[in-house]
């Protein structure tokens, strides 16, 4: 079963870099993962991503990409060079010294990205392509690629569970790394389709805790028991009066 801590990404659901630093620093090196959405990204962009990255710390970049194919390939691939730093050129490299500086390839900080499945399989395809011809022109490491299913707003019906699957089964057709949906279908996820698959699981909540706008919640014991490789957590964290110990708590 997966330690929690390697599990848990927090999500900084804010709207300026400054507040998405002063989270960092009071939670990392405890979270060493941190989801970027779309709040934080169209705020700050690029900003954010390389503020957390220089930290030391890992992006989830949460953009949820769901265009035509060719948009998507470019995003993605986009996305994937991120990953590469520009760093000044060392004292006594005359023989590179015209360039001016030179590029640094690091695993930094994007580690994963999100496209929404209901773009089909050949925009998937397209999405791992743009991952993978960019990582092998950087000669990095590709980042994960994880299909959303069925957002953890929706109220779950009797269909419910076949659209999830049929869903991953388009993820894995398509050569993603995985799926994210709802603690309530990670089990059959992780029966259907093995251990090497991700799941990524939100809605995480304390028992009893409020909802806010989320209708598929768990808490992350029963994410982790059901499989969940990656547990994200936004609210129960950010407006705890004191989030390094609603992290803790959370660990616990």
């Amino acid at each position: 079963m997966q330690n929690i801590k390697d599990s848990l990404i927090v999500a900084l659901d804010v709207d300026s870099v400054g507040k998405a630093r002063e989270f960092l620093d009071k939670l990392y090196p405890i979270v060493k993962m941190f989801k970027v959405g779309s709040q934080l990204f169209t705020a700050c962009g690029r900003q954010a991503v390389d503020m957390i990255g220089q930290s030391g710390a890992k992006v989830f970049l949460d953009l949820k990409f769901h265009d035509i194919p060719n948009t998507v390939y470019s995003a993605v691939a986009s996305g994937t060079s991120s990953n590469v730093k520009i760093v000044p050129i060392p004292a006594g490299l005359d023989k590179v010294k015209s360039e001016g500086r030179i590029k640094e390839p690091v695993c930094y900080p994007i580690f994963m990205m999100t496209l929404h499945t209901i773009g089909g399989v050949e925009m998937l395809k397209a999405a791992v392509r743009g991952a993978t011809d960019k990582a092998a022109q950087l000669k990095i490491k590709k980042p994960y690629l994880v299909g959303v299913t069925v957002l953890t707003s929706e109220f779950a019906d009797k269909d419910t569970p076949k659209k999830v699957l049929e869903r991953a089964r388009s993820v894995k057709d398509a050569g993603l790394d995985g799926i994210v949906c709802a603690v309530s279908e990670a089990a059959m996820i992780r029966r259907e389709f093995g251990e090497d698959f991700i799941i990524v699981t939100p809605g995480i909540r304390a028992k009893n805790a409020p909802r806010d706008d989320q209708a598929r919640t768990a808490t992350a014991k029963e994410a982790i028991e059901a499989g969940a490789n990656y547990i994200v957590v936004g609210r129960p964290i950010l407006e705890a009066k004191d989030p390094l110990k609603a992290v803790n708590d959370l660990l616990d």
